[in-house]
């Protein structure tokens, strides 16, 4: 439920961070690590930058379910339109999957 409620705003608004372990580990296409204060900075980072390059942007969350015990996958869709005088429109369909500890804790 946390997940539901927090990811459509990550944009515009910081996430709750009670739902993560300490040592979280994070891994995309572009950036991997470990911890919770990275995993701020990287939120952090996303709110900046679609503030700075973007005029409008939206994180459309289609589907969150668990689909085993210790795992939970979100898909959605990143869009919106760039901070360009043509005002150029982006549009990007992705998914995260999000592992849990014994203690129902998300960790990866």
């Amino acid at each position: 439920n946390t997940l539901k409620q927090d990811l459509p705003t990550l944009f515009e608004k910081d996430i709750s961070y009670n739902i993560y372990t300490k040592d979280i580990y994070f891994r995309d296409p572009v950036n991997t690590f470990k911890g919770k204060l990275n995993y701020r900075i990287i939120f952090w980072t996303l709110r900046f930058h679609a503030r700075l390059f973007f005029t409008k942007i939206y994180f459309d969350l289609h589907d969150v379910h668990q689909s085993a015990e210790d795992t939970i996958l979100a898909n959605w869709t990143v869009r919106g339109v760039l901070r360009l005088p043509w005002k150029a429109r982006i549009f990007f369909n992705g998914y995260s999957t999000y592992k849990l500890n014994k203690d129902g804790l998300i960790y990866e």
